[in-house]
């Protein structure tokens, strides 16, 4: 493989971004390499991520992200052509090996570009080429079992701050780029719970909470407070759980705090 022929530099920036900066979701018609130094969200395709320091994102041409940054950091971001085989394939977020080999790539890139000796322009190709061949390297060695626990990860956060709202297992899985099968498998095998069993649980929860801290609102209002399609659904499954009805533990609670 030729190194210039298919290798080439698009763009390359480096600033600072500003805590809880937004980045609206596009698109570039070349591979984008984007290198963390803070904290922060991203979705790539329809998957999201998170990332922190000395992770880096890849994202392959014509692919909508964005980013949200939790704090103000540094970011190195390059954008380049490159027909290495198995490439456009990457998408995701990533963690540099413990030498830093691609952070340690783009500031020799940066250097170069700030420094523009003779035959700069040629030397960053060049560098984009052992870009592409590292980039395989290290995404080989890291992506399967990281970037699963990163997505079931997030889509558990979703889950926690949003089980109140009408959200479907299909939902989650796309939310977490697995398939409905995958998805419950996985769920289940990490975290010892089928993923609509786990959203019960904390539906219920609140409820529970919601009947004595709330004792003016009707079970029908706890019910829909709380996620449940309706108070005869909330009715069964909570007595089913807790082995009185709603109103009876709102009752004994009540007892007891006379």
């Amino acid at each position: 493989m030729g190194a210039t022929g298919m290798n080439n530099m698009d763009f390359l920036f480096f600033s600072k971004r500003e805590e809880q900066k937004y980045i609206p979701s596009h698109f570039h018609e070349c591979f984008e390499l984007v290198y963390y130094y803070g904290k922060g969200h991203t979705k790539i395709g329809t998957t999201s991520y998170t990332f922190r320091k000395n992770t880096f994102a890849l994202v392959s041409p014509y692919t909508e992200h964005d980013e949200l940054h939790i704090n103000e950091a540094d970011v190195l971001f390059v954008g380049f052509n490159s027909e290495r085989e198995g490439l456009s394939h990457l998408n995701g977020v990533f963690e540099d090996d413990k030498d830093c080999t691609i952070e340690n790539i783009l500031l020799r890139m940066k250097t170069e570009f700030i420094q523009q000796q003779d035959d700069f322009s040629d030397m960053l190709n060049l560098l984009v080429g052992e870009l592409s061949i590292h980039l395989l390297r290290v995404i080989g060695t890291r992506r399967a079992p990281k970037q699963q626990s990163d997505r079931m990860h997030y889509v558990l956060n979703f889950m926690d701050e949003h089980f109140r709202q009408k959200i479907s297992i299909q939902a989650l899985a796309d939310l977490a780029g697995y398939s409905y099968g995958r998805f419950r498998h996985l769920f289940k095998e990490k975290y010892g719970v089928a993923p609509l069993q786990y959203l019960y649980v904390k539906r219920l929860n609140y409820a529970r909470s919601a009947l004595i801290l709330h004792p003016e609102k009707l079970i029908s209002e706890v019910a829909l407070d709380a996620g449940f399609v309706n108070d005869a659904q909330f009715c069964s499954m909570f007595k089913r759980e807790n082995g009185i009805s709603p109103k009876q533990y709102r009752l004994s609670k009540a007892w007891k705090n006379d």
